[in-house]
């Protein structure tokens, strides 16, 4: 399976180059690629958050470098994309059984700020997943809860999936 992450903080995700997780990709079972999404921004500074239309408290991130990165992302067109969110379908076993069998390719986009601008979701995003009934700083964390889940039932991560 390849699980591609858009963040704006790639450094957050060195667990999954350790244990279980950093094998499996070793092994080729499991390919995970964390894209830093300020990478695809075009303002001279690699800003990614824009203030919210509505004139409400807090940032949103902008879409422009959300959509340059997913796109530039190769056969995006097929792959399910999840946007990490609270207001989401709650995550659960039988969800990461069912991405496990599924999906080939996973793009997995963690927001940050407020959230992303509503026209990247209608866009871009088949489905909006949440790890609780709790709001994180952003979706970084959920999304290695998710990829861990996941890697449990590929063949070959674990001696035993489940």
């Amino acid at each position: 399976m390849k699980i591609d992450i858009l963040t704006l903080f790639p450094e957050m995700f060195s667990p999954l180059e350790t244990s279980i997780m950093g094998r499996a990709k070793k092994d080729g079972k499991i390919e995970i690629n964390v894209i830093n999404i300020r990478d695809y921004s075009t303002d001279k500074h690699k800003k990614c958050d824009d203030y919210t239309f509505g004139g409400g408290p807090g940032m949103l991130m902008m879409p422009q470098p959300i959509y340059d990165a997913v796109t530039a992302i190769e056969g995006y067109e097929k792959a399910h994309k999840i946007y990490m969110s609270p207001k989401g379908r709650v995550f659960s076993q039988g969800l990461s059984r069912q991405y496990a069998k599924n999906y080939d390719h996973l793009i997995i986009l963690c927001g940050h700020y407020e959230g992303v601008d509503q026209r990247i979701i209608d866009l871009l995003i088949d489905e909006e997943i949440s790890i609780g009934d709790y709001v994180l700083t952003g979706g970084e964390l959920p999304a290695m809860v998710v990829v861990d889940a996941i890697s449990r039932h590929i063949e070959g991560v674990l001696h035993s999936s489940d």
